[in-house]
């Protein structure tokens, strides 16, 4: 019986042995005297994570107080500690401290974020054997906080870039970098999300959420897995004190390729438009209308000669795919169309009108605006604050049917969600609409939001109000 137990607990005891192992995803070189461990793969990719260190001048609003000159000799007793004209001579600086990661060792390219480099006179970067160099701002992307740097050096190390498709929530992550500026720091942690949004929605973001401890300085610095691939650039965290709440946010791996390969060739982003307005399918927008699909980006206008326009993209399309990928949503769509340069050629498929059509587009430029719609809610009733009338017999639109909106107050909750004075609204959740009865009618039955096609300066659009 005891040696049936000793049996069994030594089989235990592999077992539970071999779960560590492969929930590591460790091979046996990563055994150090027989204990998983990560120092064989961090051997392999620390030397491709760098210091950074940047000197930024601040102004001196003493400079110019008296024209740049020694202050006159009747006024010194009254400005005793006014600088003489030596020492304003000097600017004064501040020193701040981040990380970077070598993605390209030939020709010597780091990337890091913008805001660690954003307005730097100087950029020093140290590599991990302690060689200091100093590095040229090849280009930088505020929108995506992506900055690529080039440095000139020998025997450089760069690291392997991740499939972005093969991270998944629970992952287990290491995160690289120089919290405080106190030197190369590992810590590790999960993957614990994907897709995270809403930082700042005027960026591209689709960030990599992790509970790796992430602190200041370690901006720039990379997120990888246990095979020591980038999946992600370091970028965020949500503290209210700067320091460290399980919190993290990284740019991930294919967003930084896109952007430093648009850096590197351009030196900025020049990002593609489409000319659209759009908003995320979600099940209640899907059944509401009765669109027949889940996912997709919801077009709610287009811009007057945009290359949606050309393409013949119309309000109410739904784009399902770019490029033969899925579209999850409007962001989706967003960041996905923002990488891309203009005057690329891309296929586009979308629902019309239940139908799936396949139409090939050519990029825009800035003038083809695409921006994700934000309807708001508020506290009042959804059409509170607005007042409608039918059409009048001495008008154009008289006997097209629809509504005039005749005015509308700027703290409501349709005006929020886009409607203005003097526009038609044709159709409630694409139902013509014939007059203010039937108006009437339709948002009494409404679960709480409608979506109105609304006709504007001869163009048509959709907008969802709450």
């Amino acid at each position: 019986m005891k040696a049936n137990f000793r049996v069994a607990t030594l089989l235990f005891t592999l077992i539970s042995l071999s779960w560590t192992v492969s929930s590591f995803a460790v091979s046996e070189q990563a055994l150090q005297q027989g204990i998983p461990s990560l120092a064989p793969m961090l051997e392999k990719v620390t030397p491709a994570v760098v210091n950074i260190r940047v000197t930024k001048s601040i102004a001196d609003n003493n400079r110019n107080f008296f024209g740049g000159n020694r202050i006159p000799r009747e006024l010194r007793r009254y400005f005793p500690d006014f600088p003489d004209s030596e020492t304003r001579q000097r600017r004064p600086f501040s020193v701040g401290a981040g990380s970077g990661v070598i993605i390209g060792a030939e020709a010597g390219h780091v990337v890091t974020n913008h805001h660690v480099v954003a307005g730097a006179d100087s950029i020093i970067v140290q590599l991990a054997d302690n060689r200091s160099l100093e590095a040229e701002l090849i280009g930088s992307d505020a929108n995506t906080d992506i900055a690529l740097l080039q440095i000139a050096s020998e025997d450089l190390a760069e690291i392997e870039l991740a499939e972005i498709d093969s991270v998944q929530v629970g992952d287990f992550v290491v995160a690289i970098g120089n919290p405080f500026g106190i030197g190369q720091t590992v810590t590790s942690g999960i993957v614990s999300a994907l897709g995270r949004t809403g930082l700042n929605n005027e960026n591209y973001e689709d960030f990599i959420q992790t509970d790796a401890a992430i602190n200041v300085g370690n901006s720039g610095g990379a997120l990888v897995d246990l095979q020591g691939r980038l999946i992600g650039i370091n970028t965020a965290i949500i503290s209210g004190d700067g320091g460290n709440n399980g919190i993290g946010f990284a740019v991930p791996v294919d967003m930084v390729a896109a952007v430093s390969s648009h850096l590197e060739r351009d030196g900025e982003v020049r990002r593609g438009m489409l000319g659209v307005t759009i908003m995320s399918v979600t099940p209640d927008v899907a059944r509401t209308i009765e669109l027949g699909i889940d996912t997709g980006a919801l077009v709610t206008s287009v811009l007057e000669g945009s290359a949606a326009e050309r393409a013949g993209i119309q309000v109410s399309d739904v784009i399902i795919e770019l490029n033969g990928e899925s579209v999850e949503g409007g962001r989706d769509l967003r960041n996905r169309i923002g990488l891309l340069r203009r005057d690329e050629k891309v296929s586009l498929s979308l629902v019309r009108e239940g139908e799936t059509l396949s139409i090939a587009a050519v990029i825009g430029d800035q003038t083809g605006s695409a921006s994700t719609a934000d309807p708001r809610p508020a506290e009042q009733g959804a059409f509170a604050g607005m007042r409608l009338r039918n059409p009048q017999p001495n008008e154009d639109i008289y006997g097209e049917g629809g509504v005039v909106v005749a005015a509308v107050e700027r703290q409501s909750r349709a005006w929020a969600a886009g409607l203005r004075t003097g526009d038609l609204i044709l159709e409630v959740n694409r139902k013509a609409t014939a007059d203010l009865d039937g108006f009437n009618t339709a948002v009494e039955s409404n679960e709480g939001f409608a979506i109105l096609t609304v006709r504007r300066e001869g163009r048509e659009l959709l907008l969802l109000v709450r």
